[in-house]
């Protein structure tokens, strides 16, 4: 008789001494919890090998990625019914050491231990990387832009839209995404002041969006560097095909080797999570280097929220292996600090959290929508991490885990003036 699910279920309640708020269906096809819940699918035994072996969020992310446990239902509500148990426990909760130590614990992980069978837990997926964090060298660097970025252009396709635009769009009621993200380029562009004939580096250019929007709705001369070369290639073409390959000029080059300053403005946008807390400070002084005296940056950048004990800060888990490699959040106010230190005076920081969480939602669909295509483009288990990567993003920054901000900053032309207008947030001056 089909039993897995009511065991499987009472265990793990006693293992993390509360209700479980989903359904389970067990690999056996019994199915236990609460009627017209979200139904955590665990497919294979193997899932409960993987987190016992690694428990917390890496050894849930390998048994999703490998396929061994889904959610069927609605994603969305399946991870806000889950988060309290197993992501955003307080403080004053007990860490597994702790709960081990209580003698219904160990044995109710004893049980999960017999009911995950007597193999060890398969190797992680392929689509795992790991590797030591915080190098943040030029090759480290160009290796971890690539796991996240070479997936295929075909794949952003599906993801983003016609836009090709990889970061939070700028939205109205009503509007399509294609409207925000065209919106979101022009915010850029009107706080960065650009007119004809300007110099604009982009940092970290992606697909192209930027520059091509810069050069052709505002007639300056661009400036794109990343370090895919799958990025590079799309953006070239997108170029040639505008007729603007005299005003726009893509690079493969890291941030740290241009040397052909100084610019008019430079734009940072969704590029700056990659950079790390320990070389921050040389990439806001090697940006301030590039600038003209007047010259404006707007950093967009997203942030988490500040820590009791920042010395405690843990990168999740999750992200690190599947998503962004060595990705490292600060919080808004730290980013503000050290762009003063390089010597800018910022002059405006806008928050757009909301803008965020509505922009995933939008990706979240078109991958869906486009499933079959994505698996096929890349594989089952890459567009299984992107869907559970842009959704639980999605939420965090819905419940205000991590924002993102638009961060104008000016190097001044002599202590003292900035050269901006005397009304705020009318960028022109």
């Amino acid at each position: 008789m089909a039993h897995a699910a009511p065991r499987l279920r009472g265990l793990l309640e006693q293992v993390l001494a509360a209700p479980l708020p989903v359904r389970i269906r067990a690999w056996d096809g019994s199915e236990d919890g609460p009627p017209g819940a979200p139904v955590l699918v665990v497919r294979d035994r193997r899932a409960l090998r993987r987190l016992l072996w690694k428990p917390g969020e890496l050894g849930l992310a390998r048994a999703w990625v490998a396929g061994d446990l889904t959610v069927e239902g609605d994603l969305y509500r399946a991870l806000e019914l889950l988060a309290g148990q197993l992501w955003e426990r307080g403080e004053d909760d007990r860490t597994l050491g702790q709960a081990l130590r209580d003698p219904e614990v160990r044995s109710a992980v004893r049980g999960l231990l017999r009911l995950a069978g007597p193999a060890l837990p398969p190797p992680p997926p392929p689509e795992e990387i790991r590797r030591p964090r915080h190098l943040h060298t030029r090759r480290t660097d160009r290796r971890a832009i690539s796991h996240h970025y070479d997936v295929g252009n075909d794949f952003y396709e599906i993801v983003l839209g016609p836009s090709m635009v990889y970061s939070c769009a700028y939205w109205e009621d009503g509007g399509t995404l294609e409207d925000a993200q065209r919106d979101k380029l022009e915010l850029i562009c009107q706080k960065l002041a650009l007119t004809p004939g300007q110099r604009l580096l982009d940092v970290g250019c992606g697909w192209g969006s930027l520059v091509l929007h810069a050069a052709r709705e505002h007639g300056v001369r661009a400036v794109g560097v990343t370090l895919s070369q799958e990025q590079a290639a799309y953006a070239r073409k997108r170029i040639a095909d505008e007729g603007l390959t005299d005003r726009v000029e893509i690079r493969v080059q890291d941030y740290r080797d241009v040397q052909d300053g100084p610019y008019d403005a430079i734009s940072s946008i969704g590029m700056a999570e990659h950079v790390g807390a320990e070389r921050y400070r040389e990439y806001a002084a090697d940006l301030y280097a590039l600038l003209r005296p007047g010259g404006r940056l707007l950093n967009h950048q997203i942030a988490r929220r500040p820590q009791r004990d920042e010395s405690a800060y843990e990168v999740d888990d999750f992200i690190d292996a599947y998503v962004f490699p060595d990705g490292e959040l600060a919080p808004v106010g730290t980013t503000v600090t050290q762009l003063e230190r390089a010597g800018f005076e910022v002059r405006d920081v806008e928050s757009l959290r909301e803008h965020y969480a509505l922009t995933l939602r939008r990706w979240v669909a078109n991958l869906e929508a486009g499933w079959d295509r994505a698996v096929g483009l890349t594989s089952p288990g890459r567009a299984r991490v992107w869907r559970l990567y842009m959704a639980a993003s999605a939420l965090s920054f819905e419940r205000n885990r991590i924002g993102v901000n638009q961060i104008l900053a000016v190097k001044p032309r002599a202590p003292g003036t900035a050269g901006l207008p005397l009304r705020p947030r009318t960028w022109h001056g």
